[in-house]
């Protein structure tokens, strides 16, 4: 793998698309059944995939997609690093917004491309050149135009954010979930769990970034990034979890190789989760934060016929997740291996 986003550039949307096939393939078979995908460098190449699966031509998880990220000119999830005078398509600035009404025009334009959730970024990025994590990017005003606009067109907003201050905007303007919540503060924890803002903490994307900078497979600046964050971000986790803050399973798929998510499970539980906090974290919780409890996150009639299973008991080791020997997906077996004893 390489992670630098100039890697796009080699590429045409539609190899973008197709080369995601195999990956949506390799996520359902990895015992997730839904995902939600918090935003592409191709703007709406995920609303193709998204219908592909869904109209039965590939096979891959149930997805629920954000078209595009919605962020600052040269912020987190831009396109920056090349020349003054290089333009770029269309379709790698489409969600560039630099004041409220302009936040607005982005939400109505994803809207109106068949969107399902809204991505707008609070803070700077790892994986961005000239971006600080650290930095705090969209301003109050702007992030509550999101939110405020999203929810006329029945849309929820979720905010990457790095930076103590970055979290507190997005909490306070009104988002669903914070992605990362990397340095957040005691404050930003307490208005977590007083708003219901779901935090989706991604612990174990960390090694994989470091995994790819022994290999020399991402740039340095990046890595640079990453080191800012630091160990700080384990025990924030750790602090979030014993608060009862509303907590949501997640990764950046694609930093860490496709089908190999459910590694996160096991740092979940070393940084203060129950296995069975964990479980729901990637289940009843995912499902309350989508909107659509009333389909998926648990076994109950009336919702979709979605099932893993496992050799082994998860409650007592939870690392047993990360090979999953039976998957089900609407009724339809996608996989089956093993003596697998367990079903969730």
């Amino acid at each position: 793998m390489n992670f630098d986003p100039f890697n796009v550039l080699k590429k045409t949307a539609a190899q973008i698309v197709l080369g995601a096939v195999p990956n949506a393939e390799k996520t359902l078979l990895s015992g997730f059944t839904t995902v939600r995908d918090v935003g592409v460098y191709r703007a709406l190449t995920d609303i193709a995939l998204r219908d592909a699966i869904s109209h039965g031509d590939i096979v891959g998880p149930r997805m629920y997609v954000a078209g595009a990220y919605v962020t600052i000119t040269g912020g987190a999830g831009a396109m920056t690093g090349q020349a003054p005078d290089v333009q770029l398509p269309w379709d790698l600035h489409y969600g560039e917004a630099n004041s409220p009404w302009e936040v607005r025009q982005k939400v109505r334009m994803l809207a109106h491309d068949g969107v399902d959730h809204i991505k707008v970024l609070s803070t700077g990025g790892v994986f961005t050149h000239g971006s600080s994590p650290i930095a705090t990017e969209f301003t109050l005003e702007e992030l509550r135009a999101a939110v405020e606009e999203a929810h006329a067109f029945g849309l929820r907003v979720e905010a990457h954010a790095h930076s103590a201050q970055g979290i507190k905007n997005a909490i306070r303007a009104g988002v669903a979930s914070v992605e990362h919540a990397t340095l957040i503060d005691d404050e930003g924890i307490r208005l977590a769990k007083q708003q219901g803002t779901y935090l989706d903490m991604d612990l174990y994307d960390a090694e994989c970034i470091e995994e790819q900078g022994r290999q020399g497979t991402i740039p340095q600046d990046f890595l640079e990034h990453n080191r800012e964050l630091g160990e700080v971000y384990n025990q924030n986790f750790r602090k979030a979890v014993k608060a009862g803050v509303k907590m949501s399973f997640g990764t950046d798929l694609g930093i860490c190789p496709y089908g190999a998510s459910a590694k996160q499970f096991a740092f979940m539980v070393k940084y203060g989760m129950r296995p069975m906090q964990a479980i729901q974290a990637a289940t009843s919780n995912a499902a309350d934060l989508l909107g659509h409890s009333s389909e998926i996150g648990s076994i109950k009639p009336g919702k979709y016929a979605d099932l893993v299973a496992v050799n082994g008991n998860p409650l007592t080791n939870i690392s047993v997740l990360e090979n999953v020997e039976f998957v089900m997906k609407e009724g339809k077996v996608y996989k089956q291996s093993g003596n697998a004893a367990c079903v969730q």
